[in-house]
């Protein structure tokens, strides 16, 4: 087969989808180039599923290789690429699909204005429509930008870091699918008017894999979902529909849960009494399948009637908030955030510029000055389980947050801490991420941290059933569970800062995305006046137990000086004042400390280590050294100048020793320092006449 190539404009991109020479063996196979980012998409799918298989085993694997930036393997940091292609096709796989499929996205070259993630998501897309596995795409993708009051499509890396907007769309022809963005407080309608410009530039890409198909397209695979059991659906509905509805009014959520368990452990034990009597078995997960539908429908069923939510709330109230601040004695900040059945527990800690976090990502190394981690216990939902490192969907939650609110932060030249937020979830029942972005603001208030506002999350839901919908405010973890979406807004009182929508149908329109828009706007609104009452404003000053950072700017040709030979002078000093000291290169010294007196102590030993010897100052001096000619006098830390005999007296001096010995404080003024360091002293020209008295002895 020879290659088949499709090029077409993207932006200010030129991109090319080329097939048919790598990886032929694979199902489907699609080579994106960007402007000389360069990312390889297979997928390969199980032609028959798993005996057994109740669920869709969807395997995404994003592969940075270091060679794609002219890079040898070391500490390198890999990012983590699989959400951004997993969400939005993961949707489009026909029900009842449960086949393995493994999709691999591999980065082979980077250039590093432009990110890999849109061609993965491009090459992801077009290898699945040319594969024949069933799948109902294609779908395309854009990050978006906003400049000079105008959006970008896919502005490079140095246009984002002018951007006030950075949001990633992806979606079909019909609609949008997932978002991603990070903003600087922009409104709710630049932030829609942002996605449907997405939407509009992604349908040439769409257009272009279209062809490619058309092209180089394989035979669709022959698949046709199981048929249904009607009369098994028709018994379990008998048996526990009206029992689980008198469940789901149930507000309390464990409470809930434990009926509902009796509920289906009693259905089906009377399934499996009938089917001993006619030798038949059950088949326990087309029971469990039969169980969910039933829930979704009845959830599902109240809300498009009008009716109460599961905890009893109409479509917009927002669950009752609690909000207490210093709330852990040793942290620099914290906060507690609770939101019905769902709590953060965050604290906020300050370090220096040696705590913050290196990055030797592809695209070069980077410092991160604020971090944000996410962590969830199983006890947060009454559960045993497994404790360790953070899994995917903590790291996805910690990003999130973190993005909403990253753009509050001080500059590095306002607040020369680096920040650490970490959000505990104690108890969790919907958007704990959300909780975590309130009670990360919260935490950062009561550190001292000068942010310039408050930001509140919410997390909203929809249900859709033909044309009708209808958009929840503050969902609970069964309504994620039972919906269509999960759409995150986080933000201030006058603008958007995060934004994260999935869909688990095919998309929707510009109508539902701006309702729930305003809806989340109006319960974000209400979060705030709450924050606001717990908090209003940075604390002024920083917890006694975090460090303080005074900053000094020194000449950079004395940073040797003050380092020493082998760090030994800088070492000293801050053994000695209790301190940790970091220079730059432009001669910035950052000095932190507990203890004030300590990092005074430090600063002044820095100041006489730099200081230059002026002409006409006195100082107070130390002998270090007798000569026959006069004596060597210390003025600074490694500056010293000749006290010449005829210079110590105005009377007649025969010996040095009859007036200074060695570790002798004097005064003296300094009447030259020439080109060369030398420095030329003089006692009496500072004591008036007659006044020079010799050593006793």
């Amino acid at each position: 087969m020879n290659p088949i190539k499709k090029t077409f404009t993207y932006g200010n991109h030129q991109v090319t989808f080329e097939t048919g020479e790598i990886a032929r063996q694979a199902h489907g196979a699609v080579i994106c180039s960007m402007d000389d980012t360069v990312v390889l998409a297979t997928v390969v799918a199980a032609r028959e599923p798993k005996p057994g298989q109740d669920w869709f085993p969807l395997t995404v694997d994003y592969v940075e290789k270091t060679y794609a930036a002219g890079k040898i393997p070391g500490g390198f940091f890999k990012r983590e690429g699989r959400p951004f292609i997993d969400r939005p096709i993961r949707p489009l796989f026909p029900d009842g699909f449960l086949n393995e499929v493994q999709v691999v996205a591999t980065v082979m070259s980077l250039n590093p204005e432009v990110d890999s993630d849109i061609p993965a998501m491009l090459a992801v897309s077009a290898a699945l429509t040319l594969s024949g596995i069933p799948f109902n795409g294609p779908i395309g993708a854009a990050r978006v930008g906003h400049l000079n009051g105008q959006y970008v499509c896919n502005p490079t890396m140095t246009q984002l870091k002018e951007s006030k907007l950075n949001l990633v769309v992806a979606g079909t022809e019909q609609g949008v699918m997932m978002v991603e963005s990070e903003a600087l407080e922009l409104s709710e309608d630049v932030m829609l008017g942002g996605v449907v410009y997405g939407h509009e530039q992604m349908q040439a890409a769409i257009q272009a894999i279209h062809e490619l198909a058309e092209a180089a397209g394989k035979p669709g695979w022959n698949f046709q979902p199981s048929a249904k059991d009607e009369p098994l659906i028709a018994r379990v509905a008998e048996l526990a529909e009206a029992d689980m509805r008198e469940a789901f009014r149930i507000k309390q959520k464990q409470t809930r849960n434990a009926r509902l368990a009796e509920i289906r452990k009693a259905t089906l034990d009377r399934l499996i009494a009938d089917a001993a009597v006619t030798g038949k078995t059950v088949d326990v997960n087309v029971v469990k399948e039969i169980f969910f539908n039933l829930e979704s429908k009845i959830v599902r069923g109240q809300i498009l009637d009008g009716e109460p939510r599961i905890d009893g709330r109409d479509t917009r109230t927002v669950r009752p908030v609690t909000v207490r601040v210093g709330v852990l004695p040793r942290t620099h900040g914290s906060a507690l955030f609770t939101r019905g059945e769902t709590q953060a527990l965050v604290t906020v800690t300050l370090g220096t510029g040696r705590d913050e976090q290196i990055i030797d990502a592809l695209a070069g190394e980077y410092r991160e000055r604020f971090m944000m981690h996410y962590n969830m216990p199983p006890y947060a939902t009454g559960e045993t389980g497994r404790m360790g490192p953070s899994k995917r969907r903590e790291i996805g939650h910690g990003r999130l947050a973190k993005r909403a609110l990253v753009g509050l932060l001080p500059t590095p030249e306002e607040f020369g801490y680096s920040i650490r937020v970490v959000s505990e979830i104690t108890e969790s029942n919907g958007s704990s991420s959300m909780a975590s972005v309130c009670g990360g603001s919260l935490a950062l208030m009561d550190a001292g941290v000068p942010v310039k506002a408050h930001v509140a999350g919410i997390a909203m839901g929809l249900i859709k059933e033909g044309n009708r919908f209808a958009v929840l405010s503050d969902i609970l973890g069964d309504e994620d569970h039972l919906g269509d979406m999960d759409f995150k807004v986080a933000g201030t009182e006058k603008g958007v800062t995060a934004l994260q929508m999935d869909l688990k149908i095919e998309s929707i329109n510009k109508g539902i995305m701006k309702v729930a828009l305003d809806q989340a706007r109006e319960a974000r609104l209400q979060i705030l006046d709450i924050m606001k009452q717990a908090i209003e404003g940075s604390r002024a000053e920083l917890s006694t137990f975090a460090p303080r950072i005074i900053k000094i700017k020194i000449n950079p040709d004395k940073i040797r000086d003050v380092i020493g030979k082998g760090g030994v002078v800088i070492r000293g000093i801050q053994e000695e004042t209790g301190t940790t000291i970091e220079i730059e290169d432009d001669g910035t010294v950052s000095i932190a400390c507990v203890a004030a007196e300590g990092g005074e102590a430090a600063k002044k030993r820095i100041q006489e280590l730099t200081a230059d010897v002026e002409v006409g100052k006195v100082y107070e001096g130390t002998v270090l050294r007798l000569l026959d000619f006069g004596a060597i006098v210390q003025l600074l830390p490694g500056r010293d100048g000749l006290l010449h005999i005829s210079q110590i007296s105005h009377e007649r001096v025969n010996a040095v020793s009859d007036y200074l010995k060695e570790g002798q404080v004097v005064k003296v003024k300094v009447l030259e320092a020439d080109d060369k360091g030398r420095v030329r002293l003089s006692m009496k020209a500072v004591e008036p006449k007659g006044e020079t008295a010799k050593q006793s002895g």
